[in-house]
């Protein structure tokens, strides 16, 4: 009898001493890495580079906020990089109560227009990197998350105001808007909900009857192209266009909301021209893990260009043509900046924590506008190698994410899956600590489920005696 009763007894206490010991390996890691961990510069570095950059690169970096509170160990700000990977300035946002980053500029020479993000407004200035001067700042109070903002015709801002929910007339006014500085006003601006037979066949589930929601086209970004052309991208609408000053009329647009084979959630597009006149557009398929260009041949637009896959690129923001026909690309959540060749071969890349979003190469100003594909006798799809490889998710380190793809392709379940591991490489780095590595984060997020599972098993095995418990505190 003795012997059953602590056999009974030790049953469950080995059961509670493998779990444990299995949530302490779990959460091992992690934990050494949060003793360990000091923040520094150091994860600034750069990757390969086969042919050093023309001048210096200049880099936006989102950072990491949490209802408008910065992260000291996420920090937001703007990275000079020389040719050769080699740090030559950095510029913390939090220097002008900045917690996010996102276009950069160049202007004026070597200076630079900022688009920057605080608790309740947009902050927009031109600065100076040799001095570490602010040439001038403009500070929008009714303005929130503004991504971009472009210098035109002088003195003015051309900006896109996305978020911009009116909630004492319950409607959307996302724009974009030009502000002239020396008049302090808003000198012409073109609204989403007053084009209502597009708004309404096009918005999907951001637009309803009266055009609310709360981000309904999060226009990211807006470039003049013309003059008295605007072209601009409503990320949530899966499309760019190009918007006429004058008639206020769409004259061009590629792309079509959820139309995912054509882009899915994009950014920061180009507008290019090759030799022969054919409108041309680069534009970083950010949800589909990709860069694609797109020539517009006989009234219709063809894909032309592709380079990258969820297996190598993870959320790019960026894309800028280079004038030797190279392409800088933004790869924001591998938090690096990498340049490739029309083949998808990369010959220049730097590593840049946390979620950079914009590039620029300062030496050719503002929209550097290289040769098309097409010019470059190169179309065709490319997969993306020659990286570094420094950090999980870049060269032929896995993340978590890619190896659930990989692990699981071929089977019934693969797409599921698939699109499970897409999700999780979108949000994981956002929620991720910064001592974390993808797979400590993963094993913290098992220790998690394992002990909550445990708790609840815990629960059942004793509901007995809770039982009996609670009713004698009642009785």
């Amino acid at each position: 009898m003795l012997n059953e009763w602590k056999t009974r007894l030790s049953r469950p206490w080995v059961v509670r001493a493998v779990v444990l010991l299995v949530i302490v390996s779990l959460l091992a890691p992690s934990a050494v890495s949060a003793l360990t961990y000091e923040p520094s510069d150091t994860d600034l570095q750069r990757g390969t580079i086969e042919s050093p950059a023309e001048g210096t690169t200049v880099i936006s970096i989102q950072g990491f906020k949490f209802k408008g509170t910065a992260n000291g160990k996420k920090p937001a700000r703007l990275v000079g990089v020389g040719p050769r990977g080699n740090v030559k300035w950095i510029h913390e946002g939090s220097d002008l109560d900045v917690t996010w980053f996102y276009d950069v500029d160049p202007v004026n020479g070597s200076n630079l227009l900022v688009s920057g993000t605080r608790r309740g407004g947009t902050t927009i200035y031109e600065y100076n990197p040799q001095t570490d001067e602010i040439v001038w700042r403009e500070r929008f109070d009714d303005i929130h998350d503004t991504h971009d903002a472009d210098l035109i015709n002088g003195d003015q801002l051309l900006v896109a105001n996305m978020r911009n929910y009116n909630t004492e007339k319950q409607v959307n006014e996302d724009r974009i808007f030009i502000y002239d500085r020396s008049k302090d006003e808003t000198v012409w601006e073109w609204q989403f909900r007053n084009h209502t037979d597009w708004a309404k066949s096009q918005g999907g589930q951001y637009a309803s009857e009266d055009g609310s929601g709360d981000d309904w086209t999060h226009v990211n970004d807006v470039d003049k192209i013309a003059e008295g052309q605007y072209l601009m991208s409503p990320r949530n609408m899966d499309q760019v266009m190009v918007v006429n000053r004058s008639t206020k009329n769409i004259d061009m647009r590629l792309g079509s909301d959820n139309n995912y084979e054509v882009m899915n959630e994009q950014h920061n597009p180009t507008y290019l021209e090759s030799q022969n006149g054919t409108p041309t557009i680069l534009v970083a398929d950010s949800h589909g893990d990709r860069v694609v260009e797109y020539a517009k041949r006989g009234g219709d637009w063809k894909r032309t260009w592709e380079v990258g896959s969820r297996q190598s690129f993870n959320w790019p923001r960026d894309a800028d043509r280079l004038p030797n026909g190279n392409t800088l690309i933004v790869d924001s959540n591998n938090h690096r900046v990498v340049e490739v060749n029309s083949q998808g071969e990369i010959v220049w890349e730097f590593y840049a924590p946390w979620a950079p979003y914009d590039a620029e190469r300062i030496t050719y100003g503002d929209e550097a506008g290289g040769p098309t594909i097409a010019d470059q006798n190169a179309e065709g799809k490319y997969p993306l190698t020659g990286s570094a490889g420094l950090t999980p998710g870049t060269g032929e380190k896995l993340t978590f994410s890619q190896w659930l793809s990989a692990a699981f392709a071929g089977t019934p379940i693969s797409e599921p899956v698939a699109e499970f591991a897409n999700q999780w490489s979108k949000i994981a780095p956002w929620v991720r600590p910064v001592w974390m590595g993808p797979w400590d984060f993963v094993g913290a997020v098992v220790a998690g489920l394992l002990l909550v599972g445990w708790l609840f098993g815990e629960v059942v095995y004793n509901r007995k005696r809770i039982t009996s418990g609670v009713r004698r505190r009642i009785a």
